[in-house]
């Protein structure tokens, strides 16, 4: 008979006291949590409405005034303005029933402030929770949700792409490669990926006539706003074309790619890099711009929008690439891991640089061989 064995049973946690003061204070940060994103709702309806342009500059104001030259209904008017002034957006004073927008605040908030204008970014969060059901669906069965989902995702794509990008290309993105804007202006040949309602790509077209432009996107409807944009401005050296940049086949054609916050989102993003190199001329440039933040979630902590980013990512990025069966790389797929693919697709002198008054952003530019 075998002798007996004796085994030293698992040891359990020990657990830690409960702290009452710990529990009180997250209850205190959920309280606010809740205020805060109830407010971002708002400042959202405000910015797309056009209340926080009226308000810009004027004297106080009753919401019946206000509502008068808004072109609003009253009764809505006097509902957010209680949520504007219980989120200290803007002053109320109870003796005469009046509300003003401090200049302080209009700074941040109004068109005038463009391209400062935080209230444009305040509209993700509407964007984002229409497809909330979608999303929880994916989360038990897999797979993603579609670009088609999305309610005025290229809308406000569109005036976020015209304060990051567009505002900034010449005094501080393009100037990152000093031969660049002379290149640009004898002309060259240029494609902006990804170039959803075409922003930026018009821009570029607008600056540097001599010089032809092609845009592409995956979004038919993006495609359109594009060639909209363009014919509104009267430009005829850019074009737009409906492209999956997975199976673009084009090569040593164009002498500068720009890509602005579409690699991450790709099906196969090594493959478009690729795609990429193959289509640039030897010694073409790559532009390309995507979100700052690190490959590794502990280095993330202290990131001044790490939490808006992984809920976009799990809302927006990661899904749509996911639902092409793709990677899923999400918002913050990193630095790291964006110069090290970035390199594996074969490009050189990789740089990698961010902007003194951007801290959302990181840029990188590079050639092919």
């Amino acid at each position: 008979m075998p002798a007996a064995t004796t085994e030293t049973p698992a040891q359990s946690p020990v657990a830690k006291p409960f702290d009452e003061v710990r529990a009180d204070a997250f209850a205190d940060r959920f309280l606010a949590s809740l205020n805060e994103s109830a407010l971002m709702v708002m400042i959202s309806v405000g910015h797309r409405t056009g209340l926080f342009d009226t308000m810009d500059g004027q004297p106080p104001l009753t919401s019946a005034q206000l509502a008068e030259r808004s072109g609003l209904q009253e009764r809505y008017v006097r509902e957010w303005l209680g949520a504007m002034t219980t989120g200290r957006v803007v002053e109320y004073d109870p003796a005469d029933r009046t509300y003003v927008l401090p200049a302080e605040h209009a700074r941040w908030l109004t068109r005038r402030a463009t391209p400062e204008n935080l209230a444009v970014t305040a509209q993700w969060l509407g964007v984002v929770a229409s497809v909330e059901s979608d999303v929880i669906e994916k989360f038990r069965h897999g797979g993603g949700v579609h670009y088609g989902c999305f309610h005025r995702f290229h809308e406000t794509m569109a005036e976020e792409s015209a304060q990051t990008v567009v505002a900034a290309l010449h005094e501080h993105i393009l100037p990152m490669k000093p031969d660049l804007l002379n290149r640009l202006e004898a002309g060259i040949e240029v494609v902006d990926i990804g170039c959803g309602a075409g922003r930026a790509v018009c821009a570029l077209a607008e600056a540097f006539p001599n010089s032809r432009f092609m845009g592409y996107d995956l979004c038919a409807e993006a495609i359109e706003m594009g060639m909209a944009e363009a014919k509104d401005r009267g430009l005829t050296n850019v074009t737009f074309e409906t492209t999956d940049l997975t199976t673009l086949d084009v090569e040593g054609h164009f002498d500068l790619v720009t890509g602005f916050d579409v690699i991450h989102d790709q099906k196969e993003p090594d493959t478009v890099l690729a795609n990429v190199h193959r289509a640039l001329k030897p010694g073409g440039t790559f532009l390309m711009q995507d979100i700052a933040g690190s490959s590794h979630l502990e280095k993330n902590l202290d990131h001044p929008l790490g939490t808006f980013t992984y809920t976009i990512s799990t809302m927006h990025c990661m899904t749509v690439s996911l639902a092409q069966g793709g990677r899923g790389l999400g918002t913050m797929w990193g630095e790291e891991l964006a110069a090290q693919m970035l390199e594996d697709a074969g490009f050189v002198d990789i740089e990698k640089r961010k902007l003194a008054h951007d801290f959302i952003n990181v840029y990188f530019t590079m050639h092919k061989p």
